[in-house]
């Protein structure tokens, strides 16, 4: 087949899914059929999808073909975080993934399929969640130190939606909340759609700058104080009792409702008792199994005290009216069958390892993190410019994070945030090699 020929029928693929008429999971014919349809030799057929699979625009999957890949929504698409394109290595945003969980998925799903509940799940759900699944999530929070009634537990759509619905239902428009002056960048965005005062909060080593919350309680309105005591994205600390100790001190003097987020809680083992345990009349616990089993999976769950629980259903009833059964009834599945448990302990191993690496390959470099965290904070030298850093890195192939996302005071730091646990090992060495030696240059 002439050079010619053999381009226009991998461009003609590219249109078809760029444009959305080949859809995403749309099964290709085998290589055989691909070739005899179109007179090609095996080889040549092949090389036709070993292209469109570098445009990543396909995917093959052993025993079972070549689909179309989904390509509407890039990695790592997010809000004041730059876009990753098809090919570049994603040390941008995190979805650990092990090796199996497709076939965990598959199998849940026919397990699913057999059930004598399936009519159920395709009807509306409670808002809250169905009663046995808040029953399993309220079990699930034990392992964190969490003892609360299944009546105090909302399934929601993973933790963002969680954050969503908290400060939806708890707060109005105009509420000063105080934050770490480097925060989620979710929530900065959730803040800013709902029309919420956000205030940073100096931070130190050991956590928040706690003089300074109280010093700024007493001047400001301060309605709620958001925290990620365990596991801080992005500094990657875990706050010790006695500072923990602290901040419901502090929370509780100025009548503040504290917002935990505990969506990398799992992670850190031996971690001191959540917040929500040591101050459970003001604390809103959210977290989610997007990381602790997969980004697709999204099913999260809000704790709360009893007398806010009702404020909070309204706005899951608002905002999705109900997680979807389906999705539901898999993660409560995965829960009560210990998969969930062998996932976490399997992810802590995985960033641990990942961790120890970029501990090998950046030796010498000061940086923050936690020895099982997905993430690490390279502070730049005096002289460099993140962003130009960052532009640096991608012309190399490599997605990074700077401070911008993350930075809550006018005074952004020139550091970049490196998300470990999206691409295999060897690839994230190589680009750690890259990553040391851009910003040693």
């Amino acid at each position: 087949m002439p050079r010619a020929r053999y381009k226009l029928l991998v461009d003609s693929f590219a249109e078809a899914i760029r444009s959305g008429h080949m859809l995403p999971g749309t099964r290709l014919p085998t290589h055989r059929q691909l070739a005899a349809e179109h007179g090609l030799a095996l080889v040549t057929a092949s090389r036709v999808y070993s292209e469109l699979a570098a445009m990543g625009l396909v995917s093959g999957e052993t025993g079972r073909g070549t689909f179309v890949r989904e390509i509407s929504l890039p990695p790592g698409q997010g809000s004041g975080q730059m876009t990753v394109a098809t090919g570049l290595l994603d040390l941008n945003f995190n979805y650990p993934s092990l090796p199996g969980q497709a076939e965990l998925l598959r199998t849940a799903l026919r397990q699913l399929a057999l059930s004598g509940d399936l009519e159920a799940l395709l009807r509306y759900q409670p808002h809250a969640g169905r009663l046995h699944e808040r029953a399993a999530m309220a079990r699930h929070l034990l392992r964190r130190g969490l003892t609360v009634e299944a009546e105090q537990v909302l399934m929601v759509s993973g933790a963002q939606h969680g954050l969503a619905v908290t400060m939806m239902a708890l707060l109005k428009p105009g509420d000063v909340i105080a934050v770490d002056a480097l925060t989620y960048s979710g929530f900065k965005v959730l803040a800013e759609t709902l029309h919420l005062e956000i205030v940073a909060i100096p931070v130190t080593p050991r956590g928040p700058d706690l003089d300074y919350l109280h010093a700024l309680c007493r001047k400001r309105p301060v309605r709620a104080v958001y925290s990620m005591p365990t596991l801080h994205n992005p500094l990657g600390w875990v706050m010790d009792l006695p500072q923990r100790e602290r901040l419901v001190a502090v929370a509780r003097q100025h009548n503040l409702m504290i917002i935990e987020d505990a969506a990398y809680a799992f992670l850190a083992e031996h971690a001191p008792p959540p917040l929500a345990s040591l101050a459970p009349e003001r604390t809103v616990y959210v977290g989610g199994l997007s990381k602790s089993v997969a980004t697709g999976l999204r099913v999260g769950f809000v704790a709360a005290p009893p007398a806010w629980a009702k404020q909070l259903e309204r706005a899951v009833m608002a905002t999705t009216w109900n997680v979807p059964g389906v999705m539901s009834a898999i993660a409560v599945a995965w829960l009560e069958d210990g998969t969930v448990a062998q996932l976490e302990t399997q992810k802590r191993h995985d960033a641990q390892a990942r961790q120890a690496l970029a501990a090998h390959v950046l030796q010498g470099l000061a940086y923050s993190s936690h020895p099982s965290s997905y993430f690490l904070w390279l502070p730049l030298a005096e002289e460099a410019r993140a962003d130009q850093v960052a532009m640096t890195l991608l012309r190399e192939g490599i997605s990074v994070s700077t401070a911008e996302p993350f930075a809550v005071s006018a005074q952004v730091p020139h550091a970049l945030r490196l998300a470990l646990g999206s691409v295999d090992m060897p690839a994230l060495r190589g680009a750690l090699l890259k990553v040391r030696q851009v910003v040693a240059w």
